[in-house]
């Protein structure tokens, strides 16, 4: 074999490897993705998730005036601005959840059309930061 035909199968194996640890990364993190869907999804019915064990994430806003305490469980609705669902929720609300904010809610839907929830996450846009830090910054005058 001459040297060019030696460099030439080098090369191929190379390009074959490559692609084959790609094709490997791309489906494992596909697995693993999980994406939100929107109030107007879950009521057309139209997310692929239907049959997933874990259930889904809805995605929205907390609509404004729809949040109701009972005991240690939440009720609310999300919206996208087009259609709103109903969510219950028993357990820890995190910190930034609140009316008109961005939330994640996981679970499924009951036979009531109720959105069950068991894990809650709210949203937050880049610019926030937490408020002990704010402050630790103004006190030594930073601009934040």
């Amino acid at each position: 074999m001459t040297r060019k035909r030696i460099r030439l199968y080098m090369v191929l194996l190379l390009l074959v490897g490559i692609g084959t640890a790609t094709a490997l990364v791309l489906t494992a993190l596909g697995q693993n993705v999980s994406y939100f869907r929107t109030p107007t999804e879950i009521m057309s019915g139209s997310y692929p998730e239907k049959q997933n064990k874990h259930g889904i994430r809805l995605g929205g806003l907390v609509e404004k005036g729809s949040l109701s305490h009972d005991g240690s469980a939440i009720n609310f609705r999300v919206t996208d601005l087009k259609n709103s669902l109903s969510v219950h929720f028993d357990g820890t609300v995190p910190d930034l959840f609140r009316e008109g904010q961005g939330v994640i809610a996981e679970g499924k839907m009951d036979e009531a059309g109720v959105f069950q929830a068991t894990v809650l996450l709210a949203k937050h846009d880049e610019k926030y930061m937490p408020p002990e830090v704010a402050k630790e910054l103004k006190d030594t005058g930073h601009p934040q």
